[in-house]
Parts: C-alpha cells; structure tokens; sequence
C-alpha cells in the first residue's frame, strides 16, 4: 500500500474500533434474541441477558473511545466529493448512530438500576444511576426495545449506503473504512 492510499483511509484505530463495534452490536442483538428461545427464568435464558447487559456496556465504554478517535483524528475525504445533500445525510445518520450507541447501553443501566438489580461487568457489580423506581424502569424499558428496533433500520441504512456507494457510485466511501490492504 503507498502512502497515498493511507491518506485516503480512516485511521487503523478508527477502522478496528468500527469492525469491533459492528460484531459487539450484533451479539447485543444476537442474546436479546435468542433468550426468547428458552423459558423465562431458566439458567440459559437468564444468561442470554447478562450478556446483552454486559455487551451493551461494552459497546459504551468502546464508543467513549470511538469518538473520541474520531474527533481527534483526521477524516479521509470521499473520492470522488459526494453531492452536498449526500454529506448532510451521511452526517445525520452517522449523529444517528452515536447517539444510538450512546444512549441505549446506558438505557439498559438506567433500566437495571430503576428495577435494583444487579449491574453486572464481567465479574463486577457497577453502581446503580438511580434508586429504584419501578415505573421509571417500565418506561425506560419502552422506550428502550422501541429504539432498538430504530437500530435496525439505523445499522440497516448505514451498511446500505456503504455499499450503494461502493457499487453505485463507484466512490472510495467503503474502502475508507475496510480493513487490510484494499
């Protein structure tokens, strides 16, 4: 790869913490969903849910680091310049995308402390963000699984968008964010 083509791609930090993230997110998904498979209460389904907790977390933790990458780290400009219309757009959803990444993990802690439960961490106990309060926990908890499922079409325009560009389009936007030696 020479120099020019390095210039022209995101950050190897940016584009590991990117392929991270999408695989984290998937198996947030991939144990809030399989959980249904198994009765409630039963050890495996009860499983399923601390590892979406945990996950979740995990992804917040990751995206505190993400931005602050990408804040701190040059953008590699599309090849060739997409319309402006398209920019916009590309900079909603990628707002979109933080937020959502953002705002759910900690949904999902709001939640668990709202209901007193236990914060779990990989072998940690964190600390409630708030006393419980049930009502509050239902509300979150709407809330919540309503967004997720906003997350799907979130992830689903975004992954979208990548390839129309690389194959419509026939820009650089994909291989920007590829790993290895494109």
């Amino acid at each position: 790869m020479n120099p020019a083509d390095i210039r022209q791609r995101f950050p190897a930090l940016s584009i590991a913490l990117h392929w991270v993230m999408v695989l984290l997110i998937s198996a947030v998904y991939a144990a809030i969903l399989l959980r249904e498979n198994y009765p409630k209460g039963s050890d495996i389904r009860e499983g399923f849910k601390t590892w979406h907790f945990m996950l979740g977390l995990t992804v917040l933790a990751l995206v505190v680091i993400r931005l602050i990458a990408r804040l701190s780290s040059r953008k590699p400009p599309i090849t060739p310049k997409p319309a402006a219309w398209q920019t916009l757009v590309a900079n909603i959803t990628h707002f979109a995308l933080y937020t959502f990444m953002l705002a759910m993990p900690i949904a999902g802690w709001v939640i668990l402390s709202a209901s007193g439960k236990v914060i779990p961490f990989f072998g940690l106990e964190l600390p409630a963000l708030i006393g419980p309060n049930k009502a509050l926990a239902g509300q979150v908890k709407e809330l919540h699984e309503t967004v997720g499922t906003i997350g799907y079409f979130l992830i689903g325009i975004h992954a979208a968008a990548a390839l129309f560009h690389h194959y419509v389009l026939k820009d650089d936007t994909l291989r920007r964010m590829l790993p290895g030696r494109l």
